[in-house]
């Protein structure tokens, strides 16, 4: 299958192109507030490099979040633009699924540093959510630390967590969730597991 995906969420930028037979990426661990700048960039780049044109492939994946709301909301946007102007489908993958996509089998835990003493988590068994994504202070990270192994994208001071690729936990997922490639743009929704800080300001 061919198809771009986009990574957003958080302070890095994941750009990948599966043209069939070779996948392409480009991975910046710190892209932090400019995002906005660097994406499209980065896709031209990459349809350069793979030889591919946006006309000719399957869909297009891109994470929905948790994480930032500003990033989220880009990539959402530019994806939705994308499948709009080329009439292609889309696939939401979670940051969570990017995480615990990794690991094979077992109970994880993603893991996603929220700042300020909270934590966006989520549960998987075997590949399938059991415990649906959530903001969790640390004391509740900890006591669910004793059912689950804790996977992450970063280390996280004070816990004890596996470091996983979010790149290869992105091309996992798609993979995985392939099945749930959908036509209906207007299902493709940012996941904000809480309000922005502005939000709860009000």
């Amino acid at each position: 299958m061919k198809y771009l995906a986009i990574d957003t969420s958080g302070k890095n930028l994941t750009v990948i192109i599966n043209n069939g037979e070779k996948i392409f990426s480009v991975y910046d661990k710190d892209c932090a507030v400019r995002h906005s700048v660097e994406l499209m960039p980065r896709v031209e780049e990459l349809l350069i490099e793979s030889g591919v044109l946006l006309k000719d492939i399957d869909f297009v994946a891109v994470v929905t979040g948790a994480g930032s709301f500003t990033g989220i909301r880009i990539g959402v946007a530019t994806v939705k633009a994308i499948c709009f102007a080329f009439n292609k489908p889309c696939l939401a993958i979670t940051s969570f699924d990017t995480i615990a996509y990794n690991e094979e089998g077992g109970k994880v835990l993603s893991v996603i540093d929220a700042k300020h003493g909270g934590f966006y988590a989520c549960g998987y068994e075997n590949g399938k959510v059991i415990y649906p994504p959530s903001y969790n202070m640390r004391a509740e990270v900890e006591e669910l630390s004793k059912k689950y192994s804790l996977v992450s994208f970063e280390e996280i001071d004070g816990l004890s967590v596996k470091v996983v690729s979010v790149k290869d936990g992105l091309i996992k997922a798609i993979e995985k969730k392939a099945g749930e490639i959908t036509t209906d743009l207007d299902s493709i929704e940012p996941l904000y597991v809480r309000k922005s800080q502005a939000e709860e300001g009000r």
